[in-house]
């Protein structure tokens, strides 16, 4: 199938990259004629796993393309999909401009049948203005053409997207119940019929029930982290082992496992802003999530936890103090520094006048760009961080080290490296990478997030 993808950031890169590699004939778009000549070339802007290769393999066989020309991205797609940006307004809720922009020119370009498909995530509605907004630059042109509208929202975790795209737990699409509506579920069904052979995941509903699975499903797991975090804050107050907890509420096949983890908040560019333009959602109909104000709050609050510890132990005023950051971007596997804990960290650290060694296996770049976004207005704080090229220059020197990242090889670290290149044995875990009793045998004093109970036993 002959398939269009607007926008080439996480979702966009990713649904084209994965729909060549099933044969389909893919134009990816991008105004940023930078970027398209990156592509072009076999540079990937963003870190994902497995991503380059497929990139990199279908771009050569000719399956996929890109450009920035938007009457030829028109021309070649029967399938128009609608991959921007959706970032909060100032009043929280999702900023539509793109998409809208997107669908205009669509409406001035497109000849034949085309089915429109919002992969952005989109407040419920948008559906239906983006179907308004091609109607008008057809009636501009004179010129009557049926075309479809459908909502077909990404479930992709950065770091493994290429594996959740390639092997979906759900496909949840939006349809209309119209000629043009059925039609366009004809195409949907083929073009996605190479990730249903084991069976069917396809989920088909209506479009603003498509458009609402996607905030709603975000703000489910927002919120189990959220409380979880809660739990852990209480936890270390009255002595108690999260980590004990967590399996025993886990086990429990109505809760389950998955995302239970206490730590020092989520971040990255979904969960934010997608609980936010929710609950934005919400008020514009006169109605108050609680519980999403709440999960909202206890995230921000989290952001600051493991600051607050270190202050804690070793003062507020932390000028002749030095730290050892392991960990930048917001989760692993990911370069994305977008309202990442470590972000929060790292103000509280240098406000509190300490210096700061960091290292992140794949972030370090993207990370000297968000901070210097972040201390623009107080650029001397930036002559505090030293940006390090492994984890054990980070430790030189440092009086304790902060893990924010839960990176994989930051599980099973050289203990007896670490005492020796910090000043003090002293480690604040913000991802309970370790056991509380294997850190004291180790003779490190270990803080964790809601582990407090096995240093008082």
């Amino acid at each position: 199938m002959k398939v269009t993808i607007i926008g080439t950031g996480y979702v966009g890169l990713v649904t084209g990259a994965c729909l060549a590699e099933v044969g389909n004939e893919v134009f990816c778009l991008d105004l940023d004629q930078n970027k398209v000549d990156l592509l072009n070339n076999g540079v990937i802007p963003i870190h994902e796993a497995g991503l380059e290769e497929l990139v990199v393999r279908n771009h050569a066989s000719g399956r996929l393309i890109f450009s920035s020309d938007i009457a030829a991205s028109v021309h070649h797609g029967d399938i128009q999909f609608i991959a921007v940006g959706t970032p909060p307004d100032q009043d929280g809720a999702a900023d539509l401009q793109h998409v809208f922009a997107a669908a205009r020119s669509i409406g001035q370009h497109m000849h034949d049948f085309k089915v429109v498909v919002d992969k952005s995530t989109v407040p419920v509605g948008t559906a239906s203005r983006v179907q308004e907004v091609i109607l008008e630059q057809l009636t501009a042109r004179g010129t009557r053409i049926d075309f479809a509208v459908v909502s077909n929202p990404e479930f992709l975790k950065e770091g493994a997207a290429v594996e959740d795209f390639m092997r979906p737990d759900r496909i949840v699409i939006g349809c209309d119940d119209t000629p043009e509506g059925q039609r366009a579920r004809s195409m949907m069904k083929q073009l996605y019929s190479p990730f249903n052979r084991n069976r069917e995941r396809t989920f088909w509903m209506d479009v603003r029930s498509a458009e609402f699975t996607k905030y709603a499903a975000n703000a489910m797991l927002a919120t189990r982290i959220s409380f979880m975090n809660e739990l852990a804050n209480l936890a270390d107050k009255v002595g108690v082992d999260i980590e004990a907890v967590r399996h025993g509420i886990g086990s429990d096949p109505r809760i389950g496992y998955s995302f239970l983890y206490a730590g020092c908040g989520y971040g990255g560019s979904c969960f934010p802003k997608d609980v936010q333009a929710l609950r934005h959602t919400a008020a514009q109909y006169d109605h108050r999530m609680q519980i999403l104000q709440a999960v909202a709050e206890v995230n921000e609050r989290q952001r600051h936890v493991l600051g607050r510890k270190i202050i804690q132990r070793f003062g507020d005023d932390l000028g002749k103090r030095h730290f050892a950051i392991w960990g930048l971007a917001f989760k692993p596997n990911t370069d994305d520094m977008r309202h990442a804990p470590s972000r929060a960290l790292l103000r509280q650290l240098l406000k509190h006048g300490a210096s700061v060694a960091v290292y992140d296996p794949v972030a370090m770049n993207e990370a000297r760009r968000a901070l210097a976004d972040d201390f623009a207005e107080m650029p001397s704080l930036l002559e505090q961080i030293r940006f390090c090229d492994s984890a054990a220059e980070a430790l030189q020197d440092a009086d304790a080290l902060a893990i924010v990242t839960e990176w994989k090889a930051f599980r099973s670290p050289d203990l007896n490296q670490i005492k020796s290149l910090l000043k003090e044995p002293v480690i604040f875990d913000g991802r309970n990478l370790f056991e509380p009793w294997a850190m004291a045998n180790a003779g490190i004093e270990y803080h964790g997030i809601g582990r407090t109970a096995i240093n008082r036993t």
